[in-house]
Order: structure tokens, then sequence, then C-alpha cells
């Protein structure tokens, strides 16, 4: 008997910290790069940079017929604001990463598969910029959650990326795809 494997993720944070090209970037990876059927959706607050932002994708091995995310399997949240605004979405048993210097809240207390990823801090320090944390982010997600192959995302970024970002996007992926191995590493 087939099943309907399927996975439901939310990008939340504020303008300006690339949570609609994370998860356009990951769409992109599942459908054009592994075969699966991939929508995704995004919405914003009135304020441009800095305001609230957030993105979903679904990814399927089925046609989707509805492309809003009402319980998400993943969520990864850049700041606080995020948290607060999606973390209700989140399915008991999900999967949430967050960026550790800007979600203060107590996550023990959630039954939650938790992962505190230093995403901003690591882009300031490694790139002079805090623009690559999504990347950092991307790349510690798929590699802790195995949701799409880390080869089809890397693929994917030099696909989405502006050539003047391509480099550095790919870059922050890699060094997402080392901190979650140390992550793992630590936890075992």
């Amino acid at each position: 008997m087939k099943t309907n494997w399927r996975v439901e993720v939310i990008f939340a944070g504020s303008g300006g910290q690339g949570v609609v090209f994370s998860a356009v970037v990951l769409g992109a990876a599942a459908t054009v790069h592994e075969g699966k059927y991939a929508v995704q959706t995004q919405g914003y607050s009135a304020q441009a940079r800095g305001g609230s932002s957030w993105s979903s994708v679904i990814i399927s091995d089925e046609e989707i017929g509805f492309p809003e995310v009402e319980r998400c399997d993943i969520l990864v949240a850049m700041n606080q604001q995020g948290f607060d605004e999606h973390s209700e979405k989140l399915r008991e048993s999900g999967t949430l990463l967050v960026d550790e210097d800007l979600v203060k809240t107590e996550l023990s207390k959630f039954n939650w598969k938790t992962y505190r990823i230093p995403a901003t801090r690591l882009s300031e320090q490694l790139f002079k910029n805090r623009i690559y944390a999504n990347m950092i982010m991307l790349g510690a997600l798929a590699r802790l959650t195995k949701v799409v192959g880390e080869e089809a995302v890397k693929k994917a970024v030099n696909d989405n990326s502006p050539k003047s970002a391509k480099r550095t996007n790919a870059d922050a992926l890699l060094r997402g795809f080392l901190l979650a191995e140390k992550i793992r590493s630590d936890s075992s």
C-alpha cells in the first residue's frame, strides 16, 4: 500500500532575514532536483524591512490540493516575533529550529525536537554580514531533518542565488551542514 509522504515547513522572521528565499530554495530542491511536488506561499506585515515575514513550503510525493500550512511539521524561527506568531502551528511532535541569539523563549517546556542554531552570529563572524544566516539555517535544516537531500539543496541554492551571492550562499549553506553535524555529534 502506497503512503502519501508529506512535510509542511514554515520559515518565520522579519523582512530582510531571507525567510522567503529559504522557502523558495527548499521548494526548488524538492521539485526541480528530487522530482517531488511542492508549493510555497508567503506573507508580510505592512512594514517592509524589519516587519514580520513568513514563508511556507509543503513538499509531497503526491499533488498538493491546498497550498496553505495550517499545522507544520517543521518551524524555522529566525527571531522572537517569528516564534511568537507561528509556534502554535507547530505539531506537538514537530521539529523546531531557532536562531539561538534571537529567540529567547524557554523551549524545554515543549515536546518538540528543538535545535538552537547560532545562525546570525555565525553569519556575522564568517561573512561580516548577517544576511547569510538564512542559508546557514537552511543547511542545518537539510542535514538535521533530511526533508530534502543536501545535493538538491546545493543545486537549488546555486540555481536561485543572484550571481553576486552564489559563492557566499553556497559557503553559508555548507557551514549550516557542518554546524548540524556538530550538533548531532554533541547530542550523541
